[in-house]
């Protein structure tokens, strides 16, 4: 086929064919073009001047052929003869000529059936391209001028002439339409390189009639000559707005999912959500929330007031757009009453659970907790209004609101489900968020209930402690700690650890503490104490049967020092060393027997005596402070030691933890962990005083002599008598009942301290004596006029001692 070149019109001339002849007005012969010498076998001398009659294969008059071509009908299929005789069909046209000297002429052009068929093929590709195509196609030439132009493109309506042929689409199109420089440049690059550019999308801005911007895809195609050169463009425009948004809201919603719940804190999850919407969704967010899903605004008995109380998590837009009356004036954190005010959509939406689209039309009709709608005088102003209700596990947790105020799209139903996809992720991540808030709440109220609140300040020890749960959990752990005055002006310091990090880590380890502080009342040694509470633990496995596996590993130090003879005893069970810092600077660690772990059962425990002067650091802690995944125990106590080392000897036991804290402990730790320091103070010598008594009655009133003199020397003149009569009781006791040696021993502590030793094992009782019994009162006599009073036991015998309160 020939070239095929268009007209102003954009329609197509009739085909040429590939074998062409020129017939004089009888029907002869006068031109052979080499085409015609190809199909049929025919040079050109051989044909010039018969008839075209010899040329058909079937009988035919070409006078009467030509006849119909006078009549108009100038298209005809014929058999026509090879020069071997064979016949071949062709489609012929014909098109009539005026020769120079006026004589008329016929020009035949014949196709043969491939030819035909390819140009049926080329002519319905061109119907669909450019008349049948929903494809906007523009053709250009090398000056950028429309050429022409599909059905499709003239049908859009956009350009303002109808003769487009000449005219550049600068010309052509409304102003605004599109970024013309940044089209031309894309042509001349094409026309340039000879490289076509493919599917660019170039944002189109609103014509009449048009609601909003819109997205086409457009790609630049080089047209080329025989010679391969570019003589023309092609353009080909597509409409991908909806693609376009549909990307844009797969995105919106695939960074909701990585965005939103990174963290557990409420006010952070709606912030997260409203970030996420403005400004690619909407122009102002706002999220509210139920009041009593923050910490410590749970209504009594688990039900909702109502109306709900809806209170301001998040809201972000600016504040031009949200106006006087709108999401603005609410402020976070404040509750927002106007949304759940009679007739408001808020109150509908969370009671049918469905979201409520509203209109710039609908705005009017409903409260002004909506937002302003836009201006009169064409500024900022909301045009467009969704609620989205906020649920989770069927109950309703607020509700986000989204508007749209510069953008002029208004939402469309793929938007209020994309809406609503992205607001149910948040519901799950605010759920959670809550009810972590909760759960750590309780966690922490148990932990603050089983470990001390304030520890004793006993007069002989400055303490303080720390303790950290591991990072990641909600506050649950095995560590604890206690300081626990004893008898004699005595302290004990205990640090343990139960293994794990859940509740029934820390009930296990509320029971240890508990019996501790049981066994601390009876005295005991520290390592009579750790082997009733390995007893106390196989009870409690036993309890929890199979469950109990865990707990196995709880470790024990137990430290109890005497103020008045510096002496420190010290027992563990599994558990760490203790470090001791001379009020010179010297670190190192008790070399104690280390023991098994609490819960194995049948160990007999080990105890060392150590002397701490005044001024020296005793510092207790859990492995949690030493050892991580990434360090051993031994690393570790290295570590400890050279912090110590550093550590100032002015500075005080608060210090002294929040700088091994601070010093030791990574930012996230696998384990909780913790620290209690205690610098001791022992007790001046005329601060305590102590006799022997010979075991003879006459002897009691030597002991209330020397008691009264010594509550002389005291100037506790006042007190004199009752510490008579307690000194009495007590010696009486322990001459009729016990046996030498025994001692009488007076420490002025915030209370006045009575002891009395002696050889007997016997343990007095209190009775209430009957009115005709002659003694039994004694006892009886001391519990009133004391704070308390106790017995302990050692290695020779017993003491029984009472405390007095003493004026402050």
């Amino acid at each position: 086929m020939r070239d095929i070149t268009f007209r102003g019109g954009g329609e197509f001339p009739e085909p040429g064919g590939e074998a062409d002849a020129l017939l004089d007005a009888r029907g002869r012969v006068t031109a052979w073009g080499p085409g015609a010498r190809a199909i049929l076998g025919h040079a050109a001398e051989e044909v010039l001047g018969r008839r075209a009659d010899e040329l058909l294969h079937d009988p035919a008059d070409v006078a009467d052929i030509m006849l119909h071509w006078d009549m108009g009908d100038r298209r005809r299929t014929l058999v026509l003869r090879r020069r071997d005789g064979t016949p071949v069909e062709a489609e012929v046209w014909a098109r009539p000529l005026t020769s120079a000297n006026g004589e008329r002429q016929w020009l035949v052009q014949a196709a043969g059936p491939e030819a035909l068929r390819t140009y049926e093929f080329g002519r319905a590709l061109l119907k669909g391209l450019f008349t049948d195509s929903p494809f906007h196609i523009d053709v250009f030439d090398t000056q950028l001028r429309f050429v022409a132009q599909n059905l499709t493109e003239q049908r859009a309506g956009v350009f303002r002439r109808t003769e487009y042929a000449g005219h550049t689409m600068r010309e052509m199109a409304p102003p605004g339409l599109i970024d013309f420089d940044a089209l031309e440049a894309r042509q001349r690059q094409v026309l340039k390189t000879g490289k076509a550019l493919l599917d660019t999308e170039v944002i189109g801005r609103p014509v009449p009639n048009s609601p909003g911007e819109y997205v086409w895809s457009e790609s630049i195609l080089p047209l080329r000559d025989a010679s391969g050169t570019v003589i023309a463009l092609a353009h080909v425009v597509s409409d991908v707005t909806q693609r376009v948004r549909a990307r844009e809201r797969l995105v919106l919603a695939n960074e909701a999912a990585t965005r939103i719940g990174t963290t557990m804190d409420l006010w952070r999850t709606a912030r997260e959500l409203a970030d996420v919407a403005v400004p690619d969704f909407a122009d102002i967010c706002y999220v509210d929330l139920l009041d009593s899903l923050f910490p410590g605004r749970e209504p009594a008995g688990g039900r909702q007031p109502y109306p709900p109380l809806l209170r301001r998590a998040a809201c972000i837009g600016a504040a031009e757009d949200m106006g006087p009356d709108g999401a603005g004036t609410v402020q976070v954190g404040d509750p927002d009453v106007r949304a759940t005010d009679p007739g408001s959509p808020f109150l509908d939406a969370l009671a049918k659970g469905e979201s409520v689209l509203l209109t710039q039309e609908q705005l009017h009709t409903v409260p002004s907790a909506v937002g302003p709608g836009r201006s009169p005088d064409g500024g900022p102003g909301i045009h467009c209004w969704l609620l989205v209700p906020m649920f989770a596990r069927g109950v309703a947790l607020g509700a986000a609101v989204f508007m749209r105020s510069r953008s002029p799209l208004s939402f469309e139903p793929d938007d209020v489900l994309l809406a609503e996809e992205i607001v149910t992720r948040t519901a799950v991540c605010a759920d959670n968020a809550s009810r972590y808030h909760r759960e750590r709440t309780t966690a922490l109220t148990l932990q603050r209930s089983l470990l001390p609140q304030r520890l004793p300040s006993p007069t002989s020890l400055r303490t303080a402690s720390r303790y950290l749960p591991a990072s990641g959990h909600t506050g649950l752990g095995g560590d604890w700690f206690d300081v626990i005055p004893l008898s004699g002006a005595r302290v004990a310091l205990v640090v343990g650890d139960v293994v794990g990090h859940d509740l029934q880590s820390a009930v296990t380890m509320g029971r240890l503490r508990s019996a501790v502080r049981t066994l601390a009342d009876l005295d005991l040694s520290p390592a009579e104490l750790l082997t009733h509470l390995d007893d106390q633990m196989n009870r409690f496995l036993d309890e929890r049967g199979d469950e109990a596996a865990q707990a196995a590993g709880a470790t024990c130090l137990y430290v109890v020092y005497d103020p008045v003879s510096r002496r420190c005893l010290l027992a563990r069970a599994g558990h760490p060393p203790p470090a001791v810092v001379s009020a010179e600077g010297a670190v190192d660690f008790v070399e104690l027997p280390g023991g098994p772990s609490l819960g194995l059962g049948g160990v007999v425990f080990e105890q060392r005596e150590i002397t701490l002067g005044d001024g020296d650091l005793l510092v207790l802690y859990t492995d949690g402070l030493l050892e991580s995944r990434v360090r051993d125990l031994d690393t570790g106590l290295r570590r400890m030691r050279d912090v110590l080392s550093r550590t100032p000897s002015s500075a005080t036991p608060q210090e002294v933890c929040d700088t091994l804290i601070r010093e030791l402990l990574p930012t996230r730790h696998q384990d909780d962990v913790a620290v209690l320091a205690a610098r001791t103070v022992g007790l001046s010598a005329d601060r305590h005083v102590a006799w022997e008594i010979e075991a003879r009655g006459e002897q009691v009133g030597r002991a209330r002599e020397l008691a009264a003199r010594q509550m002389a020397r005291w100037g506790l003149e006042e007190e004199a008598f009752t510490t008579e009569l307690i000194v009495s009781e007590l010696v009486t006791n322990a001459i009729r009942y016990g046996g030498g040696p025994i001692t009488l021993r007076l420490i002025r502590d915030r209370n006045l301290i009575c002891e009395v030793s002696d050889g007997s094992s016997t343990s007095p009782h209190v009775r209430r004596a009957q009115e005709t019994d002659e003694g039994g009162r004694g006892l009886y006599l001391i519990t009133q006029l004391t704070q308390g009073w106790g017995t302990r036991y050692n290695e020779r015998g017993k003491t029984i001692w009472a405390e007095q309160a003493l004026p402050r």
